[in-house]
């Protein structure tokens, strides 16, 4: 009886400060945006820039990754803010709970990555904690904001798809060393050399070169001409996980 009585206690006083941070949330995005500065940190262009890339990710996986700046969380903790402004705004898909939310809080210093439940595998804490110490911070200690969250959301990206490499790759500061031969090099160069062997070879139709559409290479095949708006955030939930940093 007495652990049952202790667990409605606490579920009464999750729910009670659940409330309460909710009423110091700032508003959804009226048109909803992506990228959400309040702080006016970013020009416009910069923020033109990031809501397009957000966008086209959005709209070729329903993945959202949110970008959102504010002045301070105040009293609140930067993961608890992150995690009730992420579930406020319902930042990703209802049934997959896709969504991510990059929260800067600029006068704090203090940066969030906070993950859906459903990115919970794809970008573990770890991951989450390797891209504010590679990508974002270097940056920002260099009030260099547009980079650090361009760079943070090329990496989260990355992340989902299973495709960052961290610190010895992606996670390398340009200019700062050797960087490796980029990987689209390495195909080009293997496709071309296929392409000389079979010609010499004899091969098929079109003098045995190898054919193939440079728009199935990169991001996506330029499906998306960038021209599409935000259609809205979706009625995703989030769980805790992430990681945070300051700078």
């Amino acid at each position: 009886m007495m652990k049952r009585f202790l667990l409605l206690i606490l579920t009464l006083s999750f729910i009670s400060a659940s409330a309460q941070i909710e009423k110091e949330l700032p508003a959804k995005p009226v048109p909803p945006k992506l990228v959400v500065d309040f702080t006016n940190t970013l020009a416009d262009d910069q923020k033109a820039a990031l809501e397009q890339k957000l966008v086209t990710f959005d709209d070729s996986t329903s993945t959202q990754v949110a970008v959102v700046l504010v002045e301070t969380t105040g009293d609140r903790d930067i993961a608890d803010y992150a995690v009730a402004l992420g579930r406020a705004w319902g930042i990703g898909n209802k049934e997959f709970n896709n969504g991510v939310l990059l929260l800067i809080a600029k006068n704090d210093r203090k940066i969030w990555i906070a993950t859906g439940y459903g990115l919970e595998g794809a970008l573990p804490d770890i991951i989450a904690k390797n891209i504010i110490e590679n990508e974002i911070k270097p940056n920002f200690k260099g009030n260099d904001f547009y980079r650090g969250l361009d760079e943070g959301t090329d990496a989260i990206i990355a992340a989902t798809k299973g495709e960052y490499d961290a610190p010895v790759n992606y996670g390398r500061r340009r200019g700062s060393g050797k960087q490796g031969i980029p990987g689209i090099v390495v195909i080009i160069v293997v496709l071309i050399i296929l392409s000389i062997f079979r010609r010499r070879g004899g091969g098929g139709g079109a003098g045995g070169l190898l054919f193939f559409p440079m728009g199935g290479i990169g991001h996506g095949g330029g499906s998306s001409s960038g021209s599409s708006g935000f259609g809205g955030f979706g009625g995703g939930s989030f769980g805790g996980g992430g990681a945070g940093g300051d700078w």
